[in-house]
């Protein structure tokens, strides 16, 4: 009798833990090599986010959405990222080098994108 016991508990065990085996518990497939998220399911290559940002900025200055203390700052984080990245560039893009840029781009379009709502040097 104690034979026909242990079998049946392991094939309980096995088959209550088996649904569990079947679910899927991957992450999506990263981006293609070079590219980093631009947000909302977008993606594009480093320089494209660079120059996105980089005109973001200026036309904010030229609409008049930035004090000039507001400008001053944004650049000097653009400029802070720039450098980051070229020192990653040295050794060659490591994927977390590449998800620690994009962190910091995401962080920077926030700001800009803050920046330019919050109406403290609007004109007229």
């Amino acid at each position: 009798m104690r034979k026909l016991i242990v079998p049946a508990i392991v094939l309980a065990a096995v088959s209550v833990a088996a649904p569990s085996f079947a679910q899927s518990y991957s992450r999506p497939a990263p981006p293609h090599h070079g590219a980093q998220h631009a947000g909302y399911g977008a993606w594009q290559s480093i320089n494209a986010r660079q120059a996105n940002l980089d005109r973001r900025i200026d036309q904010g200055v030229r609409n008049g959405q930035f004090s000039r203390r507001e400008a001053v700052r944004l650049r000097g984080e653009f400029s802070s990222i720039l450098r980051l990245e070229a020192n990653y560039r040295r050794g060659g893009l490591t994927a977390w080098e590449r998800t620690d840029l994009d962190r910091r781009f995401d962080r920077l379009s926030a700001q800009i994108r803050n920046e330019r709502r919050d109406y403290d040097n609007r004109r007229g």
